[in-house]
């Protein structure tokens, strides 16, 4: 069975080390701390999606390095928080924060969001998680803590890369699970989650392809700089995170996992 292997750890605490910048230049075509299989057509729909505007509060789940929710903060004008386990996304994060000034409403927080959220109910008017509900214990829980921070009318959007689509080997489960804990999903089931949530779905958007293209991308662009990587993340871990994502696009392009975008609004 392979190793386990680090990959937000590494992104997180070499943000701002020229390598992983180019990595993600390579990958998304922008650099805003990605380490997702968010598109840069995604990253400008998802605000839209949402319907913000400058007085919405905004509560990202799995904020990682936070450059995703300050460019939404500053494009935008909303307030946001930013919420991740990692406490090297989170250091990375609030330093970012602190260089934008407090022109940019932006704040993070680490946070295990399997647990009760600390917020107030009717907090916020939207939140969204890219590529994160699949790493959280329990989702059926937080569906309803989530419903239960939101104000009513407000818009909740996630996307989930692990949809079983066809049929999936042993070793490839393995592979694909390499970097941490991951849930795995039938078709169907997050819309059932949802209803049962008291959310009512909006728009569900199948994205695989576009997942397929970004680690495909990913892979590429790292190998191109395999030595400046192999000296800040080990070779053991540098091929690691290449077996990762070459079993993620071959899913993903053969469409035996799927990846999909939900939009949702709580309605009571």
């Amino acid at each position: 069975m392979p190793e386990k292997v680090d990959l937000y750890n590494s992104s997180y605490a070499n943000y701002e080390a020229d390598v992983y910048r180019d990595v993600r230049l390579d990958t998304y075509g922008e650099d805003l701390g990605q380490t997702s299989w968010v598109t840069q057509e995604e990253s400008a729909e998802i605000p839209q999606f949402l319907g913000l505007n400058q007085n919405s509060s905004v509560l990202e789940v799995g904020c990682g390095s936070g450059g995703y929710a300050l460019h939404v903060a500053e494009k935008v004008g909303c307030r946001i928080v930013g919420l991740d386990v990692n406490e090297h996304g989170i250091r990375t994060a609030n330093q970012l924060a602190s260089r934008k000034g407090p022109v940019v409403r932006a704040r993070f927080h680490q946070c295990d969001v399997s647990q009760r959220l600390p917020f107030e109910e009717n907090a916020f008017d939207a939140t969204f998680a890219n590529d994160v509900l699949c790493h959280v214990p329990g989702r059926a829980e937080v569906l309803r803590d989530l419903h239960r921070v939101l104000r009513p009318g407000g818009r909740m959007l996630f996307t989930d890369a692990l949809v079983v689509g066809g049929i999936v080997s042993h070793e490839e489960i393995a592979v694909r699970s390499s970097i941490g804990f991951y849930l795995y999903s039938p078709p169907g089931v997050n819309e059932r989650l949802l209803e049962q949530a008291r959310f009512r779905l909006l728009r569900t958007e199948d994205t695989t392809e576009r997942a397929a293209q970004i680690a495909e991308r990913r892979h590429a662009a790292r190998e191109k700089r395999k030595t400046e990587l192999i000296k800040l993340e080990g070779a053991a871990n540098f091929e690691g995170v290449q077996r990762f994502l070459l079993c993620v696009h071959h899913l993903t392009a053969e469409r035996r996992l799927l990846r999909f975008l939900y939009l949702a609004e709580k309605t009571t």
